[in-house]
């Protein structure tokens, strides 16, 4: 047995418009003249005038068109970036040139999650009030960039 005989069914495509003998030829099985009778007809998404679904379902979501660009950094992150680097300060352009923020950001702001134990300046556009007491409370400080 050859393995072509396995692929194989036993079911010959029906080849329309061929003829009346065939039973499928004059109008291929299509009706007669309408737009769906014609070639290179296809009606997507109409529903015979029905309200179609993408119009009866209610939309979801939206996009925001003034998004900040703003990284994000808790204090426990800023230890950690310290440990490796031993680095006393941090800004958003170092943090972009060691890839640790995404180049695509334009502001920096700072919160208060975890500890800090170094002695660190940050320029930052943004800071939470627990970052500016946690900062200095380890001896370094926060400079706010005013725009």
């Amino acid at each position: 047995m050859e393995l072509n005989n396995l692929i194989r069914n036993n079911k010959s495509k029906i080849r329309v418009g061929r003829g009346i003998g065939s039973g499928r030829g004059k109008t291929s099985s299509r009706g007669h003249k309408g737009q769906k009778s014609r070639s290179g007809v296809a009606i997507k998404s109409f529903e015979g005038g029905q309200m179609p679904l993408y119009r009866r379902l209610p939309k979801r979501g939206f996009k925001i068109f003034n998004k900040l660009n703003i990284a994000i950094l808790n204090l426990s992150k800023i230890q950690s970036i310290y440990e490796k680097s031993k680095n006393s300060s941090i800004d958003l352009v170092s943090l972009k040139k060691r890839k640790i923020v995404k180049k695509n950001f334009s502001k920096l702001k700072i919160l208060g999650s975890g500890e800090l134990k170094a002695k660190i300046d940050i320029t930052a556009n943004y800071a939470s009030k627990q970052a500016l007491e946690k900062v200095a409370k380890a001896g370094g400080k926060i400079n706010i960039i005013k725009k």
